[in-house]
């Protein structure tokens, strides 16, 4: 299947909201390339799950040298690829930052970023996911990875909320929100068919998607 003009695709959202998963789905019926986040290559995650305030400007820092270096190999695959597909957008990394570093670590994060300025291509189209708390809470829970275990109702209710705001911002391409609670893109083969097929049929810069 082929969406034209769109080569290159960001889907991106809290955690359990289903990025990771809807990227994968998308990219194989596209026949993209496929570029996901590596948060097990992230050595401070864990710990930062266990002891935010310790280790909350290491995971930071240490997820946005990874971003950083992942955006480079998109541009040479934007170019020169049949498309790309991927699970995060770079300009929302502050987010995190903004979240979970104090006043003093968020000051050091900005200088490094904003020495670093990390430049990302220019989206075709980002699909932002959204779910109530209790399904991203129940999502994480199914997927089993133990040290998730440990997030609290109030992390994903902040989270959620920081990147509606983030997304409510945003205007560098046209985005398609997507409401996940009544939605598996992993089991329902079809409800990918139906984003595909809202997806073609969209004229402007924010559009919404829900369940039919």
């Amino acid at each position: 299947m082929e969406l034209n003009g769109l080569r290159y695709i960001v889907v991106d959202g809290p955690i359990g909201a289903g990025k990771t998963s809807l990227a994968r789905k998308l990219a194989s019926k596209l026949g993209s390339e496929l570029l996901l986040e590596a948060p097990a290559a992230n050595p401070f995650l864990e710990r930062f799950y266990a002891d935010p305030a310790r280790y909350a400007l290491a995971t930071q820092l240490n997820f946005l040298f990874q971003r950083a270096d992942q955006v480079k190999h998109a541009a040479q695959l934007t170019l020169f690829s049949r498309g790309l597909v991927s699970d995060f957008l770079l300009e929302k990394d502050p987010l995190f930052a903004a979240l979970n570093l104090s006043d003093d670590e968020l000051g050091l994060y900005r200088k490094i970023y904003g020495f670093l300025q990390p430049q990302s291509p220019r989206p075709d189209l980002v699909i932002a996911l959204q779910a109530s708390v209790d399904t991203l809470m129940d999502r994480v829970h199914r997927r089993g990875i133990r040290y998730e275990q440990r997030i609290a109702p109030d992390y994903l209710a902040r989270l959620s909320d920081a990147y509606a705001h983030f997304f409510g911002g945003y205007t560098a391409a046209p985005i398609l929100f997507v409401n996940t609670d009544a939605l598996n893109f992993i089991d329902e083969p079809t409800h990918v068919d139906l984003l595909l097929q809202r997806i073609s049929q969209m004229n402007g810069a924010r559009e919404f998607f829900t369940a039919p």
